[in-house]
């Protein structure tokens, strides 16, 4: 039986972790997602489960790789600073195609920045958070109810096409308080091994070895490992895209934004339309893979794009990929911690109507 709380966005995290089967998580203090790391050291010792707050951040992300190893459900979590550090473990997880989760609670930059919300990860987590081809799978939550759920969407997500996934929160997701619906039953730890073949696990004699590795030393066998792992990525675009459309039915100004900015954008919108601009909103939830198609659709009724971001125009670039640059695309924008209010993005949406 389900049951309703209500938690900081950071705790909804963690506990919906535990939930659906996470016994191992390796971490380390950072403001602001030490909320996810605290809730995790007093729970897991009370189910069996591992917590470990590891000597730094290359630590945490190399146990993860360890743990992921074995087909367990493990996790991480950090913010901005300390998922550059991850940066090379999650390269590895890639190149070794393990699930995994990897929370990434933004604050601002670059260097230390500063310890308030930001979306200015976004270009390093969509174009792929470490050396090499590849990518992560990355899902953007706009209410404390979808960082619970989310999380368990990432752990599916990543172990049907094996590779890490990451939940990019902003500061204010991690740290505001919400009801939230947690399933009442739990996915059974033991169980998530035996779904996956490629887990080193100890073969009891009755199978070959598995090797976990990210290491091809014949160029050919590389090659035909990176294609075969983008054929994933194409799969995961096709079948996996997400997102939400608010008031788009008859709108000819399309806002597009994610997290907490997504929040602000909707009360512009409603005041907007009051005032009788036809504005609408399209919220991407995977940013990869990226929402393209519904952009693309909405490229060919609206007269223009408005993106509403925590950073200096990072998704209004793939917005623009999205539609080919077909209509022109503005940008109403706060960085530094700063939060735009509705007045702000109603104020741009009034300039891209005239």
């Amino acid at each position: 039986m389900s049951e309703k709380v209500l938690m900081k966005g950071n705790e909804a995290i963690a506990e919906a972790a535990i939930r659906c089967g996470c016994r191992h998580y390796f971490g380390y203090p950072i403001t602001p997602q030490t909320e996810i790391a605290a809730y995790m050291s007093k729970r897991m010792p009370k189910i069996g489960g591992t917590f470990l707050q590891a000597e730094s951040e290359i630590a945490a992300i190399n146990m993860v790789y360890g743990a992921a190893s074995t087909g367990r459900r493990a996790m991480t979590s950090s913010s901005s600073p300390g998922i550059s550090l991850k940066a090379e473990g999650i390269s590895y997880l890639a190149g070794a195609d393990l699930p995994a989760l990897i929370v990434n609670v933004q604050r601002g930059g670059p260097g230390l920045g500063g310890i308030q919300p930001s979306q200015s990860d976004y270009f390093f987590m969509t174009r792929g958070p470490g050396h090499g081809d590849f990518h992560i799978i990355v899902l953007a939550p706009a209410t404390v109810q979808e960082m619970a759920d989310m999380t368990r969407l990432a752990f599916e997500l990543g172990e049907k096409y094996r590779m890490p996934a990451m939940l990019l929160a902003d500061g204010t997701m991690g740290q505001m308080m919400e009801p939230v619906v947690l399933p009442g039953e739990s996915v059974d730890p033991e169980t998530i091994p035996a779904t996956k073949p490629w887990a080193v696990t100890g073969t009891q004699m009755k199978r070959e070895h598995n090797i976990i590795n990210s290491l091809y030393l014949k160029p050919d066998e590389l090659e035909r490992t990176n294609f075969e792992r983008f054929e994933r990525y194409a799969k995961l675009e096709k079948e996996e895209c997400r997102w939400e459309e608010y008031m788009m039915e008859d709108a000819e100004i399309c806002v597009v934004s994610v997290g907490i900015t997504a929040r602000v954008s909707k009360n512009a919108i409603v005041a907007a339309r009051k005032e009788g601009i036809k504005v609408g909103m399209i919220r991407p939830i995977t940013l990869f893979p990226f929402p393209k198609a519904p952009l693309a659709k909405a490229a060919e009724k609206v007269k223009g794009f408005l993106t509403v971001e925590l950073n200096m125009g990072q998704m209004n670039e793939d917005v623009k990929l999205a539609i080919n640059c077909s209509k022109k695309v503005a940008m109403c924008n706060r960085v530094g911690g700063m939060i735009p209010g509705a007045d702000e993005v109603l104020a741009a949406i009034r300039k891209e109507a005239k």
